[in-house]
């Protein structure tokens, strides 16, 4: 009977051998399946008076091949490469709003602006001021249809994050499921394998979508927590969500974790580490902002430089320009939530040249005290009401009355610029192309100095006011507004511009002393000679009757200070025709990075996956030795079954 004892505690114990290697090459191509060994041990033997016999084999546990350090850094690194993946996919969207060359919006700028080249050549020309038009539509509709992209962009990038929310719910509820079995499985001291590598695939797949920690519970349950928050303790699980910004801005979203009955936690993306929730909520509340303030402030900046220089010149019959472009509203700060005040703050263009293409956020510290942060920095401007409202960075901040220490409000002055990008008008003769003002070289000069151009470039009470720049010699000049007094010498240096009352006057020749150029305002005034008696310098004695006559001009002056507006300096050094070089030269800097983080990224996830896999992974060439070495073993321990049936049939059949 003993002999029969050990050949079947053999052939049990051959056999589960068999069906673990049976059950390692079925999951060979099981993702997330640990590979299974069965540990044999010795059955002991029975003590006799010629010694211990021993009494086979036994099977003391089966465990699976896993390393739990491997196995944490391969989550860790797979977490890390869906965020960098997911925000690099979604750069790539971004820089396909904003394409280069002819159809880019930089060329549309430019294209506007050269129209007005073939203006100044026909001034009087419906055909040439039709192009302008036409041109500037064309440039507005490229800004509205990049505007109208970015907000697809950020619908499609918040119902992804929605959608993933929706998993990780999902997830964090089939984990605690799988630890309540888990915890009943240890109950029998045995661990249960197949159940052990569902939680681990589980856990490795919630974190695609977030980061989170594992902590071992002794039931042999896992707690799971999202930074400071847990997602599963034991069996029971919180919620995840996303909510709207607490600071007001409406196009952020946060993640929020909440256990029934209890207030949700929003957590800051920054420190969500991984996951492609992090990667999505960094490109939507960061990159896409990024992306919406250059287009923005290039809306802004281009708007208002040609409404200004617009508004300086004179259309067809004689009227003052108007804008050419519709002007851009900026919004409201957002307050805060938490605001306690009645306190509203407004925000306007005070200097184009100086705006930032940036977010801001407004903090006061009482009802007038305050400051001013640029949130794509961090610098922080003070300010007291007392002593006026703020500017920063070409912007005005007006803070309304009412304000409580603590208060915040979020203004983001380029959010809906590109989207209001329209023309004003569509009538040809409404373009104002004609200068204000006129100048003139006194016909009696004795050098040979001429105008060759004159630009009003700036809103100037006295731009249209006459006048005259008497050439003390041919390097000094004064200048003369009737009936005041000459102005001081001023040094001359042939070819220069000279400016004076917002304009901006080109000569070239030499002047000889004497020699007299005069400014009028582009009006039937330039009917009247500009020199009354006793107000002009006694060194001029043209006739006055022969020094300046006629109409109103149709001079294209501003005609050229549009065309002009191309190399005006307009954002952080550079011209208004580079600013959309600059914004394609910050997207594509950011999605290079990006692209060159995910793909480090990637490689390792992919080498700590490797990595984890020669662990715990099933080979076939081990599994089929096995299932060789082990069939052997079991028909062996069959034989010895038949064997000892043999040697007890024979003790039966002797005592018959």
């Amino acid at each position: 009977m003993s002999l029969l004892n050990v050949s079947a505690r053999a052939l049990t114990a051959n056999q589960t051998a068999l069906q673990t290697i049976g059950h390692n090459i079925s999951n060979v191509n099981t993702a997330g399946y640990s590979k299974q060994t069965v540990q044999l041990e010795s059955a002991g033997g029975q003590y006799t008076g010629a010694g211990y016999i021993g009494r086979g084999v036994s099977v003391a546990t089966i465990t699976r091949a896993h390393d739990q350090f491997l196995t944490k850094q391969a989550t860790l690194a797979t977490s890390v490469a869906a965020s960098d993946s997911a925000r690099s996919a979604s750069l790539l969207q971004l820089e396909d709003v904003f394409p280069g060359g002819a159809t880019g919006l930089g060329a549309s700028v430019t294209d506007m602006l050269n129209a007005f080249t073939d203006v100044s050549a026909a001034p009087s020309d419906l055909t040439a001021r039709s192009v302008v038009l036409t041109r500037a539509s064309e440039m507005t509709g490229r800004f509205n249809t990049a505007s109208s992209q970015l907000d697809e962009l950020q619908t499609t990038t918040q119902q992804k994050l929605k959608d993933d929310v929706t998993a990780v719910n999902g997830l964090v509820t089939r984990i605690a499921a799988v630890n309540q079995q888990i915890a009943v499985a240890f109950g029998s001291a045995q661990q249960p394998n197949d159940l052990l590598d569902q939680r681990d695939s589980l856990v490795k797949d919630l974190n695609k979508y977030v980061q989170t920690t594992q902590v071992a519970a002794d039931d042999g349950t896992t707690n799971v927590f999202l930074g400071s928050q847990a997602l599963v303790l034991g069996t029971t699980t919180a919620t995840v969500s996303m909510v709207s910004d607490p600071n007001g801005d409406p196009s952020v979203m946060k993640l929020s974790i909440g256990r029934p009955g209890t207030l949700g936690t929003t957590l800051d993306e920054n420190q969500l580490g991984g996951g492609e929730v992090a990667g999505l909520l960094r490109f939507n509340n960061t990159d896409l902002a990024e992306g919406r303030n250059l287009l923005g402030r290039i809306a802004v900046a281009t708007t208002t430089t040609i409404n200004d220089q617009h508004k300086l010149g004179l259309d067809l019959d004689g009227n003052t320009g108007g804008n050419l472009l519709n002007p851009i509203s900026m919004p409201a700060g957002y307050p805060a939530a938490a605001n306690t005040g009645s306190a509203s703050v407004g925000v306007s263009v005070t200097d184009v040249s100086k705006l930032a293409a940036s977010d801001y956020r407004v903090t006061m510290n009482s009802g007038t005290v305050g400051s001013v942060t640029r949130l794509s920095d961090g610098q922080v401007t003070n300010f007291d009401l007392a002593s006026g409202q703020p500017t920063v960075d070409g912007l005005t901040f007006a803070v309304g009355a009412g304000a409580a220490s603590g208060d915040t409000f979020t203004v983001k002055p380029f959010a809906s610029a590109a989207s209001q990008m329209a023309t004003v008008f569509s009538s040809a003769r409404q373009l104002a192309v004609t200068s204000p003002v006129v100048a003139t070289a006194a016909a009696d000069n004795t050098g040979s100095v001429t105008v060759q151009g004159l630009l009003a470039v700036s809103q100037n009470p006295a731009l249209t006011s006459d006048a005259v720049i008497n050439f003390t010699s041919p390097t000094s000049y004064t200048v003369t507004v009737p009936p005041a007094a000459a102005g001081p010498a001023q040094t001359y240096t042939s070819g220069q511009k000279l400016s004076f009352n917002g304009w901006e006057l080109s000569l070239k020749g030499v002047p000889a002393a004497g020699d007299v150029v005069m400014v009028q305002a582009n009006d039937s005034s330039i009917g009247t000679p500009m020199r009354a008696a006793g107000t002009w310098p006694n060194t001029y004695s043209a006739t006055p009757a022969t020094t300046v006559g006629g109409p109103v001009t149709t001079t294209a002056g501003n005609a050229d200070a549009m065309a002009a507006l191309r190399d005006k300096t307009v954002y952080d050094g550079s011209a208004l025709s580079d600013g959309y070089a600059g914004l394609m030269s910050e997207i594509g800097t950011r999605v290079q990075g990006a692209q060159f983080t995910a793909s480090v990224s990637a490689n390792i996830s992919a080498s700590l996956d490797s990595s984890a896999s020669s662990v715990s992974g099933v080979n076939l060439d081990e599994e089929a030795a096995k299932l060789l070495q082990y069939q052997q073993a079991y028909q062996a321990s069959a034989k010895m079954i038949q064997v000892a049936q043999s040697l007890f049939d024979s003790v039966i059949g002797a005592m018959r």
